[in-house]
C-alpha cells in the first residue's frame, strides 16, 4: 500500500514538472539524477507516463511531454 502511494506521488510530481516546463527534455539518467530516484523506480515511472500518453520517448531516448498532453 505504501509503495503504491509513493509511486502515485512520484507520478504526480513528475507529470506536474513536465507540464510546468513544457520544453523539459530528460534522458532516463538525467531524470534519475534530477529526482534522486533508483534506476528501476525511475524506469517504471517513465514507462508508466509513456504508456498513459503523458510523455513520449524521442528517437534520442529523451522523455518529453507528449503532443496529445499539450492540447
Amino acid at each position: 500500500m505504501a509503495d503504491e502511494q509513493v509511486t502515485r506521488d512520484w507520478l504526480r510530481r513528475i507529470r506536474s514538472e513536465f507540464f510546468e516546463m513544457p520544453g523539459l527534455r530528460l534522458t532516463k539518467l538525467q531524470a534519475q539524477r534530477m529526482w534522486s530516484l533508483e534506476p528501476q523506480l525511475c524506469e517504471t515511472l517513465l514507462d508508466t507516463l509513456v504508456s498513459s500518453h503523458v510523455l513520449e520517448k524521442t528517437s534520442r531516448d529523451a522523455y518529453v511531454l507528449a503532443r496529445a498532453a499539450k492540447t
